[in-house]
């Protein structure tokens, strides 16, 4: 079993002092589970002016959630801006109780905020092997690309941290029900709620889904952190009497 924590949560418009109390009090606060999701960029909002909000990766923000990890015993994800090497990122961050922390570059970047113009993308996916679960985090936009979503690689659990508007917000339930039956994997969506510095309206909608697209922990607009426990073996059960991941179909991502 996994125990899971979401938490889906206002952000402050570019202010990472006051985002970052937010996640350490919530964080401190927490049930005891095994992994933490936080939304995308969580210490900013979606701001598409990284040189004023940019953390390094490490820099006091990180490693204050590193001992977090380490005290509470539980791992950590979502995304914030790293700058490196005089570059921009939109990364996503794991942490896992032992110190150790993995990162993922978001790939595919918001053209229609012209995200790439000031983020550098990244090309390979993340896959973390974390207390016997295979689990691929990505990022917001990597939801419209089932390609790259792909499992090929046997994940058993599938995330999304996001920043997905309310006026698109049919699209985000439609194409993470569908990554979780085409992927035949727990998939878990956490976006924010409230308004940016552009003025987009964000209604949340964090969810998870089973393996076969049923909900979970269905579709919800305030303020909260939810828990749900995944069973994996149930999951490979199913998996492996259905058979659909075997006969799908092989892709070169370029």
């Amino acid at each position: 079993m996994l125990k899971v924590a979401i938490i889906q949560a206002p952000l402050a418009w570019e202010n990472a002092t006051q985002n970052a109390q937010y996640f350490y009090n919530a964080l401190s606060n927490i049930e005891q589970v095994d992994l933490v999701v936080l939304p995308e960029m969580f210490s900013t909002g979606f701001t598409m002016n990284p040189e004023a909000n940019f953390e390094f990766f490490d820099g006091e923000l990180i490693e204050n959630l590193i001992q977090i990890s380490s005290q509470k015993n539980i791992a950590i994800t979502g995304s914030l801006i790293i700058k490196e090497d005089d570059k921009y990122y939109n990364r996503l961050i794991f942490i896992t109780p032992d110190k150790k922390m993995v990162k993922y570059d978001k790939r595919h970047l918001f053209s229609l905020a012209n995200e790439e113009k000031y983020y550098t993308a990244g090309k390979d996916r993340l896959l973390v092997e974390y207390k016997g679960w295979k689990i691929c985090p990505l990022v917001c936009y990597d939801l419209r690309f089932p390609v790259f979503s792909r499992n090929d690689v046997d994940y058993d659990l599938l995330i999304y941290v996001a920043s997905w508007p309310e006026k698109r917000i049919y699209a985000w339930d439609s194409l993470l029900k569908a990554r979780a039956i085409e992927n035949m994997a727990y998939t878990i969506g956490v976006n924010r709620i409230g308004v940016d510095g552009y003025n987009a309206n964000y209604v949340g909608h964090s969810q998870v889904l089973d393996y076969m697209g049923q909900y979970l922990i269905e579709p919800f607009e305030d303020e909260a952190i939810k828990y749900v426990e995944l069973d994996k073996e149930i999951k490979n059960k199913a998996v492996s009497k259905l058979g659909f991941l075997s006969d799908r179909d092989q892709f070169l991502i370029k």
